[in-house]
Formats: structure tokens, sequence, C-alpha cells
């Protein structure tokens, strides 16, 4: 790992609660990397519970997974407790809340997703995420283009669940410097899979490309982007909090290693445009166990908003919708007082 500029996480104040440098890191630079968000029992749990559930690094059928997901086995709603606890956890919804500025019934959960990455050989396939392209998430999150930098609307995060001592693949971000910043320039499409380039996702492949569509995104990006970045030094349970419109890349994890992460991705309620990324929600209704069901009802009133839910005081609730919402979910323990409150208060 020589000559790898890093940086380091920032080890919070008071534990489970960004700080207002965090805060003011995410929104300046494009991210922040913490430690002491979430509990380290909790996430023990997750870790072993994924340890268990993956091919074992250096097996035939870890050298099969060349590419993102968890075959549908850590995609919320999961039958993993720990997974969903994590997903709706609410320090984790306090700090999308506060660095969007928003209440947390004022956010919509979009994207939860654990998978493995495997120390292994590149390949040339095109959608290889061995040794990624730098990039911006948004064109798979966002029908538009983000909005002014001033303005974002979603939080992205990676938990990371093991320790880059021992496994690598480090994630690589470049951070911006200012509204001159030449990396942040509008509009950003200077990406594969943006502005009539194809999508590629293995970094040698995608650059080559690009090199023969056009020698001035070709030269920015090596300028601008991989000759600024900077890896996060992550270990079991750091978060990096970004956004749709911060340049990153995942780098090579070590030969012989497995990469476990958390991916989640909360928006504002009002961003129509910003897409859940799963089958949705409402779709995990139907699994064996009624894991949904019961998960809903046994959240809070901000937990349930998260998944779009309507909260208490929403246009949504009359008399007969709070009947039958209770007949729905009254089996799985769901209390709909504070919906009867805020309905009385109307009254």
């Amino acid at each position: 790992m020589d000559g790898i500029r890093w940086i380091e996480p920032r080890v919070l104040a008071e534990a489970g609660q960004l700080g207002d440098a965090e805060q003011r890191e995410w929104r300046e630079r494009g991210f922040t990397l913490v430690d002491n968000l979430l509990p380290a029992a909790l996430l023990r749990t997750l870790r072993e519970e994924a340890e268990t559930a993956f091919p074992a690094a250096g097996t035939d059928a870890a050298a099969a997974v060349t590419g993102f997901g968890s075959d549908q086995r850590f995609v919320f709603p999961s039958e993993s407790r720990s997974f969903n606890e994590i997903t709706l956890h609410p320090k984790l919804l306090e700090a999308v809340a506060q660095l969007l500025r928003v209440p947390v019934v004022d956010l919509l959960l979009t994207q939860s997703d654990l998978w493995p990455k495997y120390g292994r050989a590149q390949t040339s396939r095109r959608r290889d995420n061995n040794d990624q392209r730098m990039h911006v998430d948004y064109p798979n999150h966002t029908l538009v283009h983000p909005p002014p930098w001033s303005r974002p609307e979603a939080v992205e995060i990676i938990i990371f669940l093991s320790d880059v001592e021992e496994c690598g693949g480090a994630t690589a971000v470049v951070p911006r410097t200012g509204p001159e910043d030449e990396a942040y320039t509008w509009p950003m499409v200077q990406t594969p899979g943006v502005a009539g380039f194809d999508y590629i996702n293995n970094r040698e492949v995608a650059e080559e490309y690009l090199a023969g569509q056009d020698a001035a995104v070709a030269a920015f990006r090596e300028r601008a982007l991989y000759g600024r970045e900077v890896r996060a030094r992550y270990r079991a349970g750091s978060v990096l909090l970004y956004r749709h419109d911060t340049w990153h890349r995942g780098t090579p994890v070590t030969a012989g290693a497995r990469r476990l992460v958390h991916n989640l991705t909360f928006k504002r309620a009002d961003s129509r445009w910003v897409h859940v990324l799963h089958p949705g929600w409402s779709w995990g209704m139907y699994r064996p166990g009624r894991t949904m069901e019961t998960l809903l009802a046994q959240s809070t009133v901000e937990q349930r908003a998260v998944l779009g839910f309507p909260h208490p005081g929403d246009a949504y609730w009359c008399r007969e919708t709070i009947d039958a919402v209770q007949a729905r979910y009254g089996a799985y323990g769901m209390d709909m007082t504070p919906y009867e409150e805020a309905l009385a208060r109307e009254s």
C-alpha cells in the first residue's frame, strides 16, 4: 500500500452523533469517514452472519463472484434481523437527516444491500468490479442530474464490515476543494454510462475506451480524478457517507481475501426522480416468515416513514384508512395511536 494517500476515520466525539466537523466535511468535500456511529456489537453480529452466508475467500465459489450484489440474501427486507436493524437504525437515520437538513420523516430509503468482494486476478470483462473506473453514482439512482452542490438530495453510505489492513479494497474518493474545483464543474458527464458513452466498470477497459472516444475527457479523468484520489483507511465498523455527485471508485481486494460491505442510500422524500434501486419494500410482503409485515408493525413512526409509510398528519390518514391499516397489521402488533392522535388534533 506504499504511495497511497489515505484519509483516516474520524472518531466521533459523541458516539452515534455526527459533529459539526463531519457534517461540514460531507457538505464541502463530498464525503466523511467516521468511526463509532453504529453499535459495535450489532455490526459484529451482521458480519458473522455474512461470513457464514457467502463463500470463503480462495474457494471456487468465491472465484466466480465478479460483480455486485448478494443474490437477494442481504437485500432489504432481509431474513437477517441485524441487517434490517442496521438499515433502519435511529443513529443512521439521524445522521442522514443532519446531512440533508430535514426531519427523519422527510427521508426515504432507496437502497440497502450487503455484498462480498474477493481478491482475484483482473479480467478483461467490461463489467468487472475488481478495479473500478472513477465514477459518480447518480446515473443508476436518478432520472436527472444532481442539483447544484448546495442542494444535496441524497446520502450514500458504505458500512465496512472488514478491515482494510486485512483485505485491501479501499474506496477511493476525490475531495472537492471548492466551487472552482475542476473535478466538480458542471455538468458531471465525463464518465462511462453517461452522455453517449458506453457503460464500462473495468478501469483499464473504460479508460482505453474513453481515450478513443474523447481525448479531452480521458485527459481530464487522469489529471483531475485519478491524480487526486485518496483512499479510505477503514476499519471494521467504519462508515463512509458520500453523495451521488462525489467522484469515487472501488479498488482491488488483496489476493485471497474477502471484503464485506453494507451499502445504503437515503434521499429527500420530495426528490421524486431518485428511485429505489431494489424491487421495492412491498414486494417483501409475500416472503416466507412474514418478515416485512412484522418489521413494519414493530418499527417506530420515523422508521416506517423512511420506507414510504405515511407519517402521522399525512393527508392519507382518515378514519377509514386508520381502521383499514389496523386491520392489515394489527395481528403483527402495529400501534396506530400516533396516527389516531394526529387525526384527532386536525378534527
